[in-house]
């Protein structure tokens, strides 16, 4: 779900909090050594990301952050907040190319920049991976 966060942001944090869980408490990111990532270049979108980031003229940064059942990514586009909610039963993850991460939802996707010498970028996806294996569903093979 995209949202925009500048307007009304308490009629939409219960809806939030609902999907993909409250943030984390400060004992909890501690455990995790932090839940958030800010300010990711995002390299490509889908059309009704891009018409929003192409507002930014050029300049597109994100924040990742993991929630206890799901991931949401915030950027801005002209002067507002949105975000993208995904719980992690939508979420999938890939990497396409060597420097980049893709992040789906549906009909959504953001793809964000992670260089070769950003080894906290990549850290950060390599557990936002696993904690999204931890919290799956189990499987009908994962039963003995």
């Amino acid at each position: 779900m995209l949202v925009n966060i500048s307007k009304d942001f308490s009629e939409k944090r219960e809806e939030i909090n609902q999907l993909i869980g409250k943030a984390f408490p400060l004992e909890e990111r501690k455990e995790l050594e932090g839940t958030s990532l800010p300010n990711i270049p995002i390299t490509a979108a889908s059309i009704e990301i891009y018409n929003l980031l192409v507002l930014n003229e050029g300049n597109s940064h994100c924040t990742i952050e993991i929630r206890p059942k799901g991931v949401m990514i915030s950027f801005r586009a002209a002067g507002e907040s949105y975000s993208l909610v995904i719980p992690f039963y939508k979420l999938k993850i890939y990497k396409g190319r060597s420097e980049e991460y893709s992040f789906y939802k549906d009909n959504y996707f953001i793809k964000v920049w992670a260089g070769a010498n950003e080894h906290e970028v990549h850290a950060f996806i390599k557990k936002l991976r696993h904690y999204k294996a931890d919290k799956a569903l189990p499987r009908v093979d994962d039963q003995e």
